[in-house]
């Protein structure tokens, strides 16, 4: 009989990411080892100065086998895509499963913020959603990932050990008791675990 936690990885329909400061090398170690026959979507919040073009798709188009590229207003989610939050707008999801860019104030000085993202996600996916903060300098993600967990989501943070900035996984590990805190290596065998649920 499947497990608890098999059950819950099989009723996930998306993955949002947040990340920080060393979040692109953070983002590489745990996105680089994903098949070609990877299937959920997967949305990530970096932050990044508002003034800059993001080079994230580029960078991670060359990486992995999954479409990349910039989540844009209105468009629909797809499965195998690694969609990146544009600078300086904040992304959202809608219950019709597709994004929504706005421009309202920076959350925690941040626009995008991880919190607005994953928040949306949990009131759009409720249980169907897995949510990830990584390696940051500030508390960004804690309040969303949260949500994700009241949701019924499942919730996952890089071990604040081996973080880059340890701000952003020490405050959303104490917003609530995550499912998993591990170092990105098991994080990554988490996704893969769950992709592979998902298939079934």
């Amino acid at each position: 009989m499947a497990s608890t936690l098999e059950m819950r990885m099989r009723a996930v329909e998306l993955v949002a990411i947040g990340a920080s400061a060393g979040g692109v090398d953070a983002l590489i170690t745990l996105l680089s080892g994903l098949p070609a026959r990877w299937r959920l979507p997967l949305v990530v919040v970096l932050h990044l100065p508002e003034d800059h073009e993001s080079r994230l798709p580029a960078v991670f188009a060359d990486r992995l086998h999954l479409q990349v590229h910039e989540a844009q207003d209105k468009e629909p989610v797809m499965p195998a895509t690694l969609y990146f939050a544009a600078p300086g707008y904040h992304l959202s999801l809608e219950r019709e499963r597709c994004f929504s860019l706005s421009c309202e104030p920076p959350v925690l000085f941040s626009r995008p913020s991880i919190d607005v993202l994953l928040g949306s996600a949990a009131d759009a996916y409720g249980p169907a959603v897995a949510g990830m903060v990584l390696t940051g300098a500030n508390e960004d993600g804690a309040l969303g990932l949260a949500q994700i967990h009241r949701a019924g989501g499942l919730t996952a943070v890089q071990d604040p050990a081996s973080a880059q900035s340890t701000a952003m996984p020490l405050a959303a590990s104490r917003s609530h008791r995550p499912d998993l805190v591990a170092p990105l290596p098991v994080l990554r065998d988490f996704l893969l675990q769950m992709d592979a649920c998902h298939a079934h």
